[in-house]
């Protein structure tokens, strides 16, 4: 059986550009105390953008904590109380240098459970335009076009890493083939 975990007292220890840390300490259903340890992030967005011929548009890019270049989806942070939908369109254009007619919501993520309040908002961008990005200062990215197929296969492969990729793939991909 699960247990409520009270809040007695919370702690910021951290505040970054990004996120922060606090130390919160907490009570449990039992009246055992414990501490918990929060990254609080304001969340972030996730594109699938998918153009009339079915194919993906995917961002390559280095990710420091991983000393590697990952593939993923076009994506960006929240600011606090952003728009999700406003955000996936803002980061869009920015990194694919795309504005899309739709935008299908296709559900929330939650990367890390245990210890960080993000959530990843995902979508299904379609009617695509394109023009030029429009990166932020100190982003480097390269964009990389692949069928649907390809990329589904690929999640399923493990072969795209990062989480928000694989789970948007997968549901665009079976959403669009009705599986």
């Amino acid at each position: 059986m699960y247990s409520i975990e009270k809040m007695v007292s919370s702690k910021k220890v951290y505040d970054g550009k990004v996120v922060q840390l606090y130390c919160d300490d907490v009570e449990l259903d039992n009246g055992f105390k414990t501490f918990r340890e929060v990254v609080r992030h304001p969340g972030g967005v996730c594109v699938v953008a998918l153009d009339e011929q079915e194919n993906v548009y995917l961002v390559q890019q280095f990710r420091y904590p991983y000393k590697e270049v990952l593939t993923e989806l076009p994506a960006g942070k929240l600011e606090y109380g952003e728009d999700p939908e406003t955000c996936g369109r803002r980061e869009l254009k920015e990194e694919a240098g795309a504005e899309a007619e739709s935008f299908e919501y296709l559900g929330v993520l939650y990367p890390t459970v245990a210890y960080n309040t993000e959530k990843i908002h995902m979508y299904l961008a379609r009617g695509l335009k394109f023009s030029q990005q429009h990166l932020d200062e100190g982003e480097f990215l390269d964009v990389k076009k692949m069928p649907l197929k390809e990329a589904f296969q690929m999640a399923m492969d493990n072969k795209l890493p990062d989480s928000k990729t694989q789970l948007a793939i997968i549901k665009a991909y079976l959403r669009i083939h009705g599986i």
